[in-house]
């Protein structure tokens, strides 16, 4: 064991039980507790000192809280522990990345060989550098649309295949593969390995990133990490990661830290999942959950199509059952006898009018027929034409030698005219000339 020797304190002797040079040798090593309770008699010499720095973890328990505080300028941070009686009178709204002033005195534990410094005040300065360069960074990618919902891609329902970025043999791989596995048990996945802090995160993440996102099986990525603090998370915030996941056409699922935790990689993925576990039952569906719903499914499909044919078949039965399915030829023998009836009427009124019009036919027949001149011809009256159908009315249009034709009351037949003749050689049983020209033929 390596001897130790205090720093001796100006004006205070040495602790009568400290560890010296000379109390150990090979031979007789001195004790674990001992050594521990001379490095805490040397600490508790320090009086407390007021530092300046940024809150990069602040975990609560029990009361107590347990943080770490780094300086503004090199990174060296140190832990700090606040007790609850101490808690009481510090401001209330004290969180990670608060630019504070502390009082601050070490403190060593003896039991676990624990630094750590006791915080008896705190107060704000203002917002740590870091927090105010991520929230102006948020900003900014805010305003170009990078967190809009509306750019997000949907995660398919059941991935064939899944794409795993993630620290190598991490709790995070774990828990993503087994909670994935138990949910769904012939789920799949590509992993591709990458530092999840320091300065190799983000190049790593980003070339992990773009060779499961050109890969065409690839369904869903999932980017997973553990707890941390603020500052092992920075990587996740960074502009260059946070824009690869913005371009990328995958599907990518934040599952960075813990739910409170909150880097801007959450804000620009498609969906953000709480902690690793949590991204893998909101990737993989539960076989369960889905064997349930597909046996609730098809028992409502069951009972929908049950109710739907019984209710078709009661209306069937209720159709048929009525008089005109039950026995139709009643209603087409009401509707013959209808048709009979009114054919028989249709025909009484056209037998009817076909009288009414056959009597006024012959009566327009006698009537035509009496002021025909064919009935004058019948009572023995001819009419004579000359060659040009001219009616001869005058004895002078036949001159002798003239031929004519005489139309009598059956036929017509030629004639010459002998010329005029007296009126004395007319016998006298014809009568005088009648109308429209027609003279008595002879005997």
């Amino acid at each position: 064991m390596t001897s130790f020797q205090p720093a001796a304190v100006p004006g205070e002797p040495p602790p009568a039980d400290s560890v010296r040079p000379r109390d150990s040798t090979p031979q007789a090593p001195t004790s674990v507790a001992r050594l521990n309770d001379t490095i805490r008699g040397f600490v508790q010499t320090w009086g407390s000192v007021w530092v300046e720095g940024e809150i990069t973890a602040w975990n609560q328990r029990g009361g107590n809280v347990f943080g770490r505080l780094k300086d503004l300028a090199t990174d060296a941070t140190i832990s700090f522990r606040i007790w609850s009686s101490t808690r009481e009178r510090l401001p209330g709204d004290l969180k990670v990345g608060d630019h504070v002033i502390a009082c601050v005195k070490a403190d060593y534990f003896v039991k676990n060989g624990d630094f750590s410094f006791s915080v008896s005040a705190m107060r704000h300065v203002g917002l740590g550098d870091q927090l105010e360069r991520l929230e102006r960074l948020r900003v900014q990618l805010r305003s170009e649309g990078l967190f809009d919902p509306s750019r997000k891609k949907p995660l398919p329902f059941l991935p064939h295949l899944i794409g795993l970025i993630t620290g190598e043999n991490s709790d995070a791989e774990k828990d993503v593969h087994r909670n994935a596995e138990l949910r769904w048990p012939q789920v799949k996945f590509v992993t591709k390995y990458a530092a999840v802090q320091g300065e190799r995160c983000v190049p790593e993440t980003i070339a992990a990133l773009k060779a499961l996102d050109a890969a065409p099986d690839i369904d869903v990525i999932i980017i997973a990490r553990g707890g941390g603090d603020p500052q092992t998370l920075l990587g996740f915030s960074d502009e260059r990661l946070v824009r690869a996941v913005a371009a990328a056409s995958t599907p990518v699922v934040s599952a960075i830290g813990h739910e409170n935790d909150h880097p801007l990689l959450d804000d620009v993925a498609d969906r953000r999942a709480s902690t690793p576990t949590d991204a893998a039952k909101r990737v993989v569906p539960d076989v369960a959950e889905q064997r349930a719903l597909v046996a609730q499914l098809r028992a409502r499909l069951t009972s929908r199509l049950t109710q739907r044919l019984t209710h078709d078949i009661a209306q069937l039965e209720q159709l048929r059952s009525r008089p005109v399915l039950r026995t139709p030829d009643t209603l087409l023998t009401a509707r013959a006898h209808e048709v009979e009836l009114l054919a028989a009427r249709g025909r009484d009124r056209v037998d009817r009018a076909l009288q009414t019009h056959d009597r006024r036919t012959a009566e327009l027949r006698a009537t035509l027929r009496a002021l025909s001149p064919a009935s004058t011809l019948a009572r023995g009256y001819a009419i004579a034409h000359l060659a040009d159908g001219v009616i001869v009315r005058d004895a002078a249009q036949a001159p002798a030698s003239t031929p004519v034709v005489v139309t009598v009351g059956r036929g017509s037949f030629a004639a010459h005219s002998d010329g005029e003749v007296s009126e004395g050689r007319v016998p006298p049983h014809a009568a005088g000339p009648g109308e429209d020209g027609a003279s008595p033929a002879p005997n």
